[in-house]
């Protein structure tokens, strides 16, 4: 059997997705899973081990040249490449009309959430099979049930991301800072990742700073000026960010996709969240887990330190 399923982004979302594969490679042995993925998140995506193959999708850059004769060359590359796969079953697990005309046009039984469970209503109607999800679910639960109910099999308890932690560096006990995210409010105050960031060094634990795009480049140079010794990671593609993020003794971050990763991973992981509430998207897995603050609750420093004391995090 050939099993197709498309999730294409964002990173959170598709961090979310991997126990659902992790699932269908256990419960449909001899399977061919295919995923279908953002091409951002595509290294990602290829780390996963339940995984056969990973088709890149680019509508994120398509959507900025469809009046280039190439843009339309690609698509029609990638359409053509969905008809040739022979699947027999597709899965959007996305649930919006542009995914779910991602699924349409591949081979096989198209399956998706219902009107009633899905993002956008119209997409149900691309469906040859519905299935009812509701939505007060984590999102992990929300994509494993999903897969479960097009495959034919009822997900374990358990929770399973399927990732290989990578090989340990020889750098020593190091803590990740994630301070960059898609919206101003859901930022932590630099004042309070600087004070943090001294005290992880004084504990024993040495400083890695991410960023994404320019100003979290900017935000990682102030941060770095006010926590001396510091280093700022490059930007890299994902599969070697998840490297520096697997590796380390602890994470703290804000709510962002690469927060999820940290779950998956199972590193010990402090969640801080200050303008949206952690309940359905929040970080969940098997390695320790703390979760500050919710909309319109900022943590404070010391909320974030006794987290970190209360577990022996602290180097």
């Amino acid at each position: 059997m050939t099993i197709l399923i498309v999730k294409t982004s964002s990173l959170g979302d598709v961090v979310h997705q991997m126990p659902a594969m992790a699932d269908a490679r256990r419960q449909v042995g001899g399977a061919k899973i295919i995923w279908v993925v953002e091409e951002a998140f595509a290294p990602l995506a290829r780390l996963h081990p339940a995984v056969d193959e990973v088709i890149a999708v680019a509508t994120r850059r398509w959507r900025s040249g469809l009046l280039q004769p190439a843009t339309w060359q690609e698509i029609a590359a990638f359409r053509a490449r969905l008809k040739a796969l022979g699947s027999q079953v597709v899965i959007d697990t996305q649930g919006l009309i542009r995914s779910a005309l991602i699924a349409y046009q591949a081979p096989g039984i198209h399956h998706g959430y219902d009107s009633a469970s899905i993002k956008e209503r119209p997409a149900a109607l691309f469906y040859d099979v519905t299935h009812g999800v509701s939505r007060n679910l984590h999102a992990v639960v929300r994509n494993r049930t999903l897969t479960g109910l097009s495959l034919g099999y009822a997900p374990d308890v358990a929770i399973d991301y399927g990732l290989v932690k990578p090989p340990e560096s020889n750098a020593g006990p190091y803590a990740v800072l994630l301070h960059g995210t898609s919206r101003p409010a859901k930022e932590w105050r630099e004042s309070e990742w600087i004070r943090l960031g001294k005290w992880l060094r004084e504990s024993g634990l040495d400083v890695r700073l991410l960023w994404g795009n320019e100003r979290e480049r900017q935000r990682c140079e102030r941060l770095a000026v006010g926590i001396p010794g510091s280093r700022i990671i490059d930007r890299q593609p994902l599969d070697e960010t998840a490297k520096v993020i697997a590796n380390a003794s602890l994470v703290v971050g804000v709510d962002t996709g690469l927060l999820h990763l940290a779950a998956a991973y199972e590193v010990p992981l402090i969640a801080i969240f200050l303008a949206t509430e952690p309940g359905l998207t929040g970080p969940v897995g098997n390695g320790p887990i703390v979760v500050l603050g919710g909309k319109d609750k900022e943590p404070s420093l010391s909320e974030v330190v006794q987290a970190i004391e209360a577990r022996g995090l602290n180097g």
